[in-house]
């Protein structure tokens, strides 16, 4: 296990509700660690529908899904928080009042005084095919994301999908892999054209194959996959000989290891919180946003903002207990400003 990773405030979840706490924390002296099961900044709104027009963010008429990121990025670009993407929060306990222990499945470490869940409606999880016994590979042959790219050095490659993930690791792969495959069911992609166009280039060059079908089954020994054995449209049959398999079949959001927190549930899927503060039934874990739940609550990002902005007030009674906190506008607080390099 990695040395613990001392922080002010740990940010479950790098949506834009996750990303504006950084802000507000921020503002009033807090220090702020996010970790997201993602490989990208921005949840929902970057990996699920970045092009996706917003018209509801006050002040702002119109908006991308990945503009409004790109604009929480730079908004919080002055409090310097680290992020650590690909890695999902397994446990969460308390060692001290106030400080929790919090652990990834990554294998880090974190001592925080506060725990704000924005996790969105859940954790990103892979969608899993439908192979037979593809959950006795996992984790050793299977993959659902590329956490070291190297590990696929001089390996026979097999990549599943037609998405921009799938795309994606395909053109960045290939020079690393002694043999890729990307199988598709159909020859039309959900990808950008750009990444289309440099794979096709490849497969014209020799370089990786481009085959069409659905892997029906897989054949290896003791967690090693050694060959998949995919379907065609007119029902027959041929091999791929390979040892990594990555499927890209999207993503789908579930509760995840929240379940297992000790912190109290309604209908097993949302997390009642109190609206003072947004605070939930264990003293310094907070939840905001979607996963959250409350009377009248509506599942829109500017009210994850407004909860962000009280959630921030308490969190400062835990992180400086003896510090008194004195309310202030960054309109007219000169303070505030030079925080934000802005004076």
């Amino acid at each position: 296990m990695s040395e613990p990773i001392k922080t002010d405030v740990l940010i479950i979840g790098a949506g834009p509700c996750g990303l504006f706490a950084v802000f507000e924390l921020g503002l009033l002296d807090m220090k702020a660690h996010l970790v997201d099961i993602l490989d990208k900044i921005g949840g929902q709104c970057a990996e699920l529908y970045p092009e996706k027009p917003i018209y509801d963010i006050p002040g702002v008429p119109y908006c991308t899904a990945q503009g409004l990121v790109d604009a929480l990025m730079a908004q919080i670009k002055p409090f310097g928080a680290q992020f650590h993407l690909q890695e999902m929060v397994q446990t969460i306990e308390r060692i001290g009042d106030p400080l929790f222990r919090v652990t990834t499945d990554g294998g880090k470490i974190f001592e925080c005084k506060i725990v704000v869940i924005a996790a969105g409606g859940g954790s990103f999880q892979p969608k899993r095919p439908p192979i037979p016994g593809i959950e006795a590979y996992e984790g050793t042959s299977v993959f659902y994301s590329v956490r070291k790219m190297d590990a696929f050095r001089g390996k026979r490659v097999l990549i599943i999908g037609g998405g921009d993930s799938a795309l994606d690791w395909t053109l960045n792969l290939a020079p690393l892999a002694s043999h890729l495959t990307l199988l598709h069911r159909r020859s039309e992609f959900r990808a950008a054209p750009d990444s289309v166009n440099k794979m096709m280039a490849l497969v014209g060059e020799g370089k990786i194959d481009f085959v069409l079908g659905q892997v029906s089954a897989l054949e290896g020994e003791v967690g090693q996959v050694r060959t998949a054995i995919v379907k065609r449209d007119d029902g027959s049959n041929f091999s791929i000989a390979c040892d990594a398999l990555l499927p890209f079949f999207g993503l789908t959001m579930k509760l995840g290891p929240v379940a297992d927190w000790g912190i109290e549930l309604k209908d097993g899927e949302l997390i009642p919180v109190e609206t003072a503060s947004f605070e939930t039934n264990v003293p310094g874990i907070f939840a905001i946003g979607d996963i959250n739940w409350y009377p009248g609550k509506l599942k829109l990002i500017l009210c994850g903002f407004h909860e962000v902005a009280l959630m921030s007030q308490k969190a400062h009674r835990y992180v400086f207990p003896d510090k008194k906190l004195t309310f202030q506008y960054t309109t007219s607080s000169s303070s505030l400003q030079k925080k934000l390099g802005v004076n």
